[in-house]
């Protein structure tokens, strides 16, 4: 019984991970599932976003930009 329980216990240990390997490269169901699951997690962007997030940093910049000025000011 041993050695039975051997050869199929290395047989499933090889054919999992290949199976999975197999199973993950096919590019259907990597087209169906994955790209289409990625497009519900994160939507494509708006086109106002993408310009909000830009202002939104623009103006971070130049309130560090100002603060740093000050500092600057402050310490000559």
């Amino acid at each position: 019984m041993g050695v039975k329980l051997e050869v199929f216990r290395m047989t499933l240990y090889l054919t999992f991970p290949v199976a999975m390997f197999w199973i993950s490269n096919q590019a259907n169901w990597f087209e169906d599932y994955v790209v289409q699951r990625k497009r519900e997690l994160w939507p494509p962007e708006k086109e106002g976003q993408r310009q909000e997030l830009e202002e939104f940093k623009e103006r971070i910049r130049k309130q560090r930009e100002e603060k740093l000025l000050r500092a600057a000011r402050q310490g000559s």
